[in-house]
């Protein structure tokens, strides 16, 4: 009688014990993965908040018009300067982070996102005064600080962009600055080009009109005037930045060029950036365009309609 059917199932059996030994090891694994340290005492819970209308979290590689003021964040910001807020004039300001359960956000809480681990986007009341800043720890943990000086007057909201470690997920909190002095009245005209220090900055739409919550492909090109070549170089991990708000400053859009590979420069002529962009209200907005030419921080304007 042959011993081949019991060999087989020997061999199935040793097979199975084998696997099951593998996933039981890679299980084991995670576990203890996931029990190293990693420098921040906070967890996903304290970035939770309990109840019904909280932010979400954003996936950090497609970021996406977020309403900030109409949602509760889990995470509170305050800011307190060494003097009054006025026009042209700096002020250095103490920001404190914490989370909806009252524990203090530092730097080992934080992951390096764009080069930084903390992005304000601050901007005036009429959009015309943008401004992008990244706090530095101060010497208390929680404690972040920096320099800010406002080109006009008015009640300026700032917002943080952020990625807590425990969550690995962009998360936002807004706070409103007020600043003495005049504030702008005029309404900048609807466009999609910009001059500026002898440089044409242009935002092609693929399909007009943008429409809400329809995506929208844009093409961004930057010239000069003379035809010279473009001393175009990295901003924060990319060639160029898009922040989008709305007119009543609920929220932003931080949106970076589909050309992700850095070291594969633009053309020097006319560099050419992709994005792509989808806000889910219709209403007027301005898109600012931050760019690195020769060393030097430029930004660029477009204000535009989204229709429904």
């Amino acid at each position: 009688m042959s011993d081949a059917p019991a060999t087989a199932s020997l061999g199935n059996v040793a097979r199975w014990r084998q696997v099951f030994l593998l996933t039981v090891g890679a299980v084991a694994l995670y576990a203890v993965m996931r029990l190293l340290p990693t420098g921040t005492n906070l967890h996903n819970s304290d970035f939770t908040v309990p109840g019904q209308g909280q932010l979400e979290y954003c996936d950090p590689s497609a970021p996406q018009f977020i309403s900030v003021t109409t949602a509760r964040s889990p995470v509170t910001m305050t800011l307190v300067g060494d003097s009054p807020a006025a026009t042209g004039r700096e002020t250095r300001y103490v920001l404190t982070l914490k989370t909806w359960n009252g524990q203090d956000i530092g730097p080992v809480d934080l992951l390096v996102s764009q080069t930084r681990k903390i992005h304000l986007l601050v901007a005036d009341p009429s959009l015309q005064d943008y401004q992008h800043i990244h706090p530095e720890p101060g010497e208390k943990n929680g404690r972040w600080t920096f320099a800010f000086t406002p080109r006009l007057g008015g009640r300026y909201r700032v917002y943080a962009d952020f990625t807590p470690v425990a969550t690995a997920r962009s998360l936002y909190a807004a706070t409103d600055l007020q600043v003495a002095g005049e504030t702008a009245t005029a309404t900048f005209p609807l466009a999609w080009s910009f001059e500026r220090d002898g440089y044409c900055f242009e935002l092609a739409v693929a399909s007009l009109p943008i429409r809400a919550r329809q995506p929208a492909d844009l093409t961004f090109t930057v010239k000069r005037s003379d035809g010279g070549p473009v001393p175009m170089d990295t901003v924060m991990g990319a060639y160029a930045h898009l922040v989008v708000f709305d007119a009543g400053l609920t929220g932003f859009a931080h949106v970076h060029p589909q050309q992700a590979d850095i070291s594969r420069k633009p053309d020097a002529l006319k560099p050419v950036l992709t994005f792509k962009l989808m806000i889910p209200n219709a209403g007027r907005f301005v898109i600012w365009a931050e760019v690195n030419l020769g060393g030097r921080l430029v930004f660029a304007p477009f204000w535009f309609e989204v229709a429904r």
